[in-house]
């Protein structure tokens, strides 16, 4: 019997080994805790604004933001979008040098490649929502392209990503429907299940 099974053993430890080569496997988990931990703050200070300013987050969210909110939205946005690169960056290149692996190589190029065309375009098209004074779509269309990108980029790192990316997905189709809860859904999508992903792949990976 172990006779026959070796073969079988041999093959799969081959197969590990090739879809380990392929992928970018230094993804650090808690890169992702603290990209959730900065969007947590940032719809914290996007929340209190509102109630500062008494804006409804509805279909009049348009006609509701002035152009000093809109500053501030987008201040915040950039602020928790560099602050989850920053620690995206630092987490991942402390855990290729503890793994003795490149940061950057062909894997980590196919992956970011893979992942920055949907959120580009999905930047773009953000925009463009702005530009038509259609603010309360923004939300579910960020977490949209941000599902797509995880999916597109999940053929070239830790598979885990793949389940991140369908559930932004189903949070920014449930926020497309009902537009009434779309902060809430971002602070979800970006928020709490980065933390949960982030935690999980750490004590999977990093331990």
């Amino acid at each position: 019997m172990n006779k026959q099974h070796d073969p079988l053993a041999t093959l799969h430890e081959i197969r590990n080994i090739m879809d380990r080569s392929s992928r970018f496997i230094s993804l650090s988990g808690l890169s992702g805790v603290a990209a959730g931990l900065s969007a947590l703050l940032g719809a914290a200070l996007v929340r209190w604004h509102f109630l500062e300013e008494d804006i409804q987050y509805r279909e009049t969210l348009g006609r509701e933001l002035t152009s000093e909110s809109i500053v501030f939205v987008l201040s915040i946005a950039a602020g928790v979008f560099l602050l989850a690169v920053s620690s995206a960056i630092y987490f991942t290149a402390r855990n290729a040098k503890r793994k003795s692996h490149q940061v950057w190589d062909s894997k980590s190029e196919r992956m970011l490649v893979n992942l920055a065309i949907p959120l580009a375009a999905g930047g773009i098209f953000c925009a463009a929502l702005f530009y038509h004074e259609l603010p309360y779509l923004v939300a579910p269309v960020m977490l949209l392209f941000y599902g797509c990108a995880l999916l597109n980029a999940s053929k070239y790192t830790v598979s885990d990503i793949r389940y991140l990316g369908i559930l932004e997905i189903l949070l920014g189709l449930f926020a497309s429907f009902y537009l009434g809860f779309g902060l809430l859904a971002w602070t979800l999508g970006f928020g709490v299940l980065h933390i949960v992903y982030g935690a999980l792949v750490y004590f999977k990976y990093e331990r």
